[in-house]
C-alpha cells in the first residue's frame, strides 16, 4: 500500500470518527427538542380550539405564539385540583362518578383510566419502586423486571402453596411501555440496587447503557 492509501484511509477514517462523534452530539439535543416541540404542539392543537378565536394570541398579538395551550393546561388542572378539594367539588365528583357507574361500557374505562391515574399522578398505591431480576421465558436467562407490589387477593390464595408472591413487571426493548405482568415467587426474584430510571436506560438501550456509565466488555 502506497503511502497516499495510507493517507487517504487515514483521512477518511478521520473523518468517519468525527462524524460518529458528531452525530453522538447533535442526536440526543435534536431528539429532546422534536419531543418538546411535539408535545407542545399537541397541547396547543387541543387546547386551543377550546379558545374564542377572538382571545387567542394571533388575534391579540398578531403572530402565534407556542407553548399557550401548554400554560392554560396547567392552570386549568390547578384550577380543578383546588376545585375537587373543596366541599362542592367533592360532592359533584362523587355524583358524577355515581351516575357514570351505571353506564356499563364508559364504567369500565372510567374506572380503569381513574384507578391508573391515581396510581402514577396522585400515588395513592404503590408504584414500580424497585428494579429486578426474575428468570424469563426459562430458568437460566435472566430479565430485568419491576416490581409493583404484593400479590393480593384471589390470586394470592389461589398460589398460596407458592410461597409469597410478588407482582412484576416485565417490558419489553425497546419499548418499555408494554411488557408482561408476571407473579413471581418472592424467592425467585433477585432485587437490583440500580434506580428505576437506570434500569429502563438499560432496557431500551439493548443493554448498551448501563447505570454506571460504562459499556459492558464483550463475552469471550
Amino acid at each position: 500500500m502506497t503511502d497516499d492509501e495510507q493517507q487517504k484511509r487515514s483521512l477518511i477514517g478521520r473523518l468517519r470518527t468525527n462524524f460518529l462523534t458528531g452525530l453522538a452530539v447533535i442526536a440526543p439535543a435534536v431528539l429532546t427538542i422534536w419531543v418538546v416541540w411535539t408535545v407542545i404542539n399537541w397541547f396547543d392543537g387541543w387546547v386551543l380550539p377550546f379558545i374564542p378565536r377572538a382571545y387567542r394570541p394571533e388575534t391579540l398579538l398578531g403572530w402565534d405564539i407556542p407553548g399557550v395551550g401548554v400554560v392554560l393546561f396547567l392552570v386549568f388542572a390547578i384550577m380543578v385540583g383546588a376545585f375537587a378539594k373543596g366541599l362542592i367539588g367533592r360532592s359533584l365528583i362523587y355524583w358524577s362518578e355515581r351516575i357514570v357507574e351505571r353506564m356499563p361500557v364508559v364504567r369500565s374505562i372510567y374506572n380503569a383510566v381513574k384507578q391508573i391515574a391515581d396510581t402514577i399522578l396522585a400515588r395513592s398505591q404503590p408504584t414500580f419502586d424497585r428494579a429486578c431480576l426474575v428468570q424469563y421465558p426459562r430458568p437460566g436467562i435472566w430479565a430485568i423486571a419491576f416490581i409493583s407490589a404484593r400479590t393480593r387477593g384471589e390470586i394470592s390464595d389461589k398460589l398460596a402453596a407458592n410461597g409469597e408472591l410478588v407482582s412484576v413487571f416485565l417490558p419489553t426493548t425497546p419499548n418499555p411501555t408494554s411488557g408482561f405482568l408476571l407473579f413471581v415467587p418472592h424467592a425467585d426474584v433477585i432485587e437490583l440496587d440500580m434506580t428505576v430510571e437506570d434500569a429502563i436506560k438499560l432496557v431500551i438501550s439493548a443493554g448498551l447503557v448501563y447505570p454506571d456509565g460504562k459499556l459492558p466488555r464483550k463475552p469471550g
